[in-house]
């Protein structure tokens, strides 16, 4: 096989697997932590042998759909931080673009953070530990790269950036998971709320010289 054949035949089974992802969304939009290989299948027009192939099991599938997802928030909350605008509006616009991301998506946010116990019967449900925790890690991780390379936090700056990143995230994710199910408050409260929590250190930490700025 030469290396055009490998190539186009690469391309074919990306464009198939993206394809398969749309419709794993389309499905999970609609039945949230209940969707099952089957629904998922039947949305694809596939039998689920097939869809086996493609992600292994009900497991791969969701890593496949969990980095999808989150790379997009990811690229958000970037945007959100490099936005001219003063830091404590950056901090908030942050904080309001994961909420925004959740408030605007729950469904997918609970099939990645609460999957049911188990889909049809006879399918295992997910190990939330497995597959949430490595989203908030990575979350935290990414985070504390940016808090790193924008702030001076003097000597043992990167692992007070590290317990930052990881803190921060993990505020969110539980207050924001507890607004998504009990909406106590609106979204610019909340918002508000937590940059109040946030704000002492990050408005004292001053920029990194030479760097981007925070």
């Amino acid at each position: 096989m030469d290396t055009t054949q490998r190539t186009d035949q690469q391309r074919s089974a990306d464009r198939r697997r993206r394809e398969l992802l749309e419709a794993a969304d389309r499905v999970v939009l609609r039945d949230g932590p209940q969707a099952s290989m089957n629904a998922i299948a039947a949305e694809a027009g596939i039998t689920k042998p097939i869809l086996y192939r493609h992600f292994g099991d009900k497991g791969g599938l969701y890593a496949a759909l969990a980095k999808r997802h989150t790379d997009a928030l990811l690229d958000s909350l970037r945007a959100a931080l490099d936005a001219p605008a003063e830091r404590r509006e950056r901090v908030e616009a942050t904080l309001d673009t994961y909420l925004a991301a959740i408030e605007a998506r729950p469904q997918v946010y609970r099939f990645l953070m609460h999957p049911a116990d188990g889909g049809q019967v006879g399918e295992p449900g997910f190990d939330v530990g497995k597959h949430s925790v490595p989203l908030l890690r990575r979350m935290g991780e990414e985070l504390a790269q940016v808090i790193e390379d924008r702030l001076d936090l003097g000597p043992g700056g990167q692992q007070l950036a590290r317990v930052w990143g990881h803190g921060i995230v993990g505020m969110m994710h539980a207050a924001g998971d507890w607004w998504l199910g009990e909406r106590p408050c609106s979204r610019a409260e909340l918002v508000r709320s937590l940059a109040d929590l946030l704000w002492g250190r990050l408005a004292a930490a001053g920029d990194k010289v030479g760097g981007p700025g925070f």
